[in-house]
């Protein structure tokens, strides 16, 4: 049964005051059966809404904490007063306890989303924009015609691959292809449908985010670190991508523990990208799951359902992927072997690639989060101008193939909107972020940003010493 605090008594001449809800009763209501979230210190009982949600199981992606962030992000501006039908009481600050083992309780950007600041503004030019064309957000032909292609390319690839007549040098083609499609339904398929920017149905977008899992990741995990972690608090101490407080091969901020075999990071980083797909595979997922973290971030429970896919995902990948070549296939073992880690090496490159020239480039902001009082010192939307990078505006290749990163400001600022939009919504960010004074990063072609990626690992992998504040982000 859920569990009610009794509210507090109202003075003797004024009105009853309004319900104290603390972070810890709030966590207690972290599954979509009893959804309790909070945003912008008020604390609203969303579990009525769950079966109805447009976004579908977005909206219990982050159950039982404060959402601010991500509501902001996903809706649009008329959704706050719809929201307030759902009050339970404002949440109650804990003085002292902003961070505890290094985990932030309460984490609060300035405000930019009142009358006349720059996400306000923004996000009413970009609706306008919708609205006066009539498109919908998340609606795509050509997204779905995508789809249809690389789900196509991954089945003729794996064909070719195993039990094609293909001689060996044809399966390593059809190896490369498979890497290829893989990474695609990364970047594009399950990307903008576990983003809830895929269509208006409250359940095909969870169905075509398993995608991900089809193909050996987790549609939940990539929700928790990607959605919950990283989108939240990109390039602070909390963005799961970064892990600031563990000690790793890779250093992507000074703030990071230092090794001395970071000065040769710039060097060995570009052959162990090759490895991204084949532990994410392996072991990222089942670490994740046994530590109930990843990273910095604390995963929200997990629904029966979610945990059904994760185990029928990993079941399924394993079985078509793996065991059914071993019995069936007339190729070698070392034949397997090499088509195997060849085309999980090529989805890492690629995978790798492309989201690491989004945010680990030269010019890109740092954010900390005080570690007293949970504050960031800038608002969220500029703070997401300030730490994403753009590249090859105006390429039709590069926005389908790399499905939309290479418009990554656009696509932070407005997650739930498909990619194919975006490159109609950068005009509009940009002309807004120059009248606010906000720098927009971006490179003129994809070399140029992947260069700007290797040259700051080389800097910053050759920094011993922390900056101040005052010199970062």
């Amino acid at each position: 049964a859920r569990q009610q605090a009794e509210p507090e008594a109202a003075g003797p001449a004024g009105p009853e005051a309004p319900r104290r809800v603390t972070l810890d009763e709030l966590a207690r209501h972290d599954r979509a059966a009893d959804c309790w979230v909070a945003v912008r210190g008020k604390v609203y009982d969303v579990t009525a809404w769950v079966p109805k949600h447009p976004g579908g199981s977005l909206i219990y992606v982050k159950a039982g904490k404060d959402c601010t962030q991500l509501f902001d992000a996903y809706h649009p501006l008329w959704v706050q007063g719809f929201l307030e039908k759902f009050y339970v009481g404002e949440l109650e600050p804990s003085p002292g306890a902003e961070a505890v083992s290094g985990q932030f309780r309460q984490v609060v950007y300035e405000a930019d989303l009142g009358e006349g600041q720059f996400y306000r503004v923004l996000k009413q030019r970009v609706e306008r924009h919708f609205k006066d064309r009539g498109l919908d957000p998340r609606y795509s032909v050509s997204m779905y015609v995508k789809t249809a292609a690389i789900l196509v390319g991954l089945v003729a690839a794996y064909v070719g691959c195993f039990f094609g007549p293909l001689g060996f040098p044809g399966a390593l083609l059809c190896a490369v292809l498979f890497g290829v499609c893989k990474a695609e339904v990364g970047v594009s398929i399950q990307h903008d449908a576990n983003h809830g920017a895929y269509c208006q149905s409250k359940w095909l977008g969870d169905v075509v985010g398993c995608t991900l899992d089809a193909v050996g990741a987790s549609s939940f995990m990539w929700k928790q670190q990607h959605v919950v972690g990283h989108h939240a608090f990109t390039n602070t101490q909390l963005d799961p991508d970064i892990r600031v407080s563990d000690p790793d091969v890779r250093r992507c901020t000074a703030y990071q523990p230092w090794q001395p075999y970071h000065r040769f990071q710039h060097l060995y980083l570009g052959v162990m990208y090759g490895l991204l797909s084949l532990k994410s595979v392996t072991v990222d997922d089942f670490k994740s799951l046994a530590d109930r973290c990843i990273g910095p971030t604390e995963l929200t429970s997990m629904e029966p359902w979610e945990r059904a896919v994760f185990w029928g995902g990993k079941a399924f990948f394993y079985a078509v992927w793996y065991l059914a070549p071993a019995l069936l296939s007339r190729r070698s073992w070392a034949q397997l072997a090499a088509l195997w880690l060849l085309a999980e090496a090529v989805t890492g490159w690629l995978l790798a690639f492309m989201f690491q020239v989004a945010h680990v480039v030269e010019g890109v902001a740092w954010p900390q989060i005080d570690s007293k009082t949970g504050k960031v010192p800038m608002g969220w939307a500029a703070g997401q101008v300030a730490t994403s990078a753009d590249f090859c505006h105006g390429s039709l290749f590069w926005t389908h193939f790399s499905g939309g990163l290479n418009y990554q400001t656009v696509h932070h600022l407005f997650p739930g909107v498909c990619h194919t939009h975006y490159p109609a919504l950068a005009p509009i960010v940009m002309r807004t972020c120059e009248e606010f004074g906000l720098k927009y990063n971006v490179y003129k072609s994809f070399p140029e940003a992947l260069s700007s990626h290797f040259k700051h690992l080389e800097k910053v992998g050759g920094l011993r010493g922390v900056p101040s504040l005052a010199t970062v982000g």
